[in-house]
């Protein structure tokens, strides 16, 4: 991206780029929400919630709150270096942020205008959002993004039929919105591993070594993926899901293995991306379990938003702050390793404990929400300071 000369760099950066807002509002809303979500859940403290039920609170949050956040700092930063064209900054950036931060807060209000305040500031981040990475795409007809574009509008549309559902006028809303929106988060974290994740490998190890990947899983895991989201969200057809969650595996293995080489696991920046794919890799045979074996679907949920997206988010977010920061991406902070550790712990005590001994559920659910926190914590603390300060080359950005 061209930076005209004598561009002033100004000492308050966060409504610079786009990662640097979201990436700090999705790590303090991390813990935020989480805190909220085990008060109700482990205390059962009664908030207003603007009506809905607590699980389908905390899982819209985490979905269109949380998530949505690092996508909207990941593609608004994303886009920039794709296009050459600076995206949102400044007062549209931070009138971006406060249509995403009125939404979340929103809910906590004790008032009948809760629900449809926050959808209006909801939707209209959403559209703010596709508009500030549509607008330098089409501008530098850069066509091969619009498949990241279709995505946005199909997070619109779904985050549109869950406050339908809501607000009682889709009967089926409430689920469509929440399972379109975790499977389309999926589809993102796949289209942006296999971009990114190869290079990084590739790059970050010390060794020689050249992933390899294979056009037909391409192919075929998204045909497959697609057909497996549409039935799972708009049928009942629980043995073909099965069965076509066992190729989703297969496939996703098959791209694990072509990723894999022994040097990952001295980079925390790269083993905790390739575990993140894995874990995605792993809720699919769940998934197939929970069809065969009766496992409880929501342990398949979290393997998907806990192990999946929330590990890839947090790895993502370290790696993009320090790089677009003026940092190194290969001397990451000492203090990424742990954090890492502690999101990974998360991930066995949210989804397998319960598996093992649902006997205590509720313990293991309330350790896993302290774990999340903690991770949280740890990675605002790093990383709050770099995003609200210029980088450290003295570049614009």
């Amino acid at each position: 991206m061209q930076i005209e000369e004598g561009t002033t760099v100004p000492r308050f950066a966060l409504f610079e780029l786009g990662f640097r807002p979201f990436f700090l509002a999705a790590g303090l809303f991390a813990v935020a929400g989480m805190l909220l979500w085990s008060l109700v859940y482990v205390f059962s403290v009664a908030l207003p919630l603007a009506g809905l039920p607590p699980v389908t609170w905390h899982a819209h949050e985490m979905i269109y709150g949380y998530a949505m956040a690092v996508v909207a700092g990941f593609l608004l930063t994303a886009v920039s270096n794709w296009t050459g064209i600076r995206t949102w900054h400044g007062l549209r950036l931070a009138m971006l942020l406060a249509f995403w931060f009125v939404a979340r807060a929103a809910c906590l209000l004790p008032f009948e205008f809760a629900l449809p305040l926050s959808a209006t500031a909801d939707l209209l981040f959403l559209l703010g959002l596709i508009a500030g990475v549509s607008l330098p795409v089409i501008r530098v007809r850069q066509w091969k993004q619009l498949g990241i574009l279709s995505k946005l509008w199909l997070m619109f549309a779904a985050d549109s039929l869950f406050y339908a559902g809501a607000m009682g006028y889709l009967e089926h809303g409430v689920r469509w919105g929440l399972y379109l929106g975790l499977y389309l988060l999926v589809a993102l974290v796949f289209v942006m591993a296999r971009r990114v994740l190869p290079f990084f490998i590739e790059r970050g190890v010390d060794e020689h070594f050249v992933p390899r990947n294979r056009p037909w899983v391409d192919v075929a895991s998204l045909v497959l993926f697609l057909a497996w989201a549409l039935l799972d969200v708009f049928t009942r057809q629980s043995l073909l899901i099965a069965w076509l969650s066992l190729g989703l595996l297969g496939l996703h293995a098959v791209r694990l293995f072509d990723w894999h080489t022994p040097g990952i696991w001295k980079k925390p920046l790269l083993w905790s991306l390739y575990l993140s794919y894995a874990f995605i890799t792993f809720a699919f045979l769940l998934k197939a379990l929970a069809v065969w074996q009766g496992l409880s679907p929501y342990l398949v949920v979290h393997a998907f938003g806990v192990g999946g997206i929330g590990l890839m988010t947090v790895g993502m977010m370290s790696r993009v702050t320090l790089g677009h920061t003026g940092r190194s991406v290969f001397d990451p902070p000492r203090m990424v390793t742990p954090m890492f550790l502690v999101m990974v712990l998360d991930v066995l005590v949210r989804v397998l404990l319960p598996a093992i001994d649902s006997a205590h559920y509720t313990l293991w659910i309330g350790l896993s929400q302290v774990l999340w926190m903690l991770g949280f914590t740890v990675f605002s603390g790093m990383y709050i300071p770099q995003l609200v300060q210029p980088r450290i080359d003295g570049r614009p950005g």
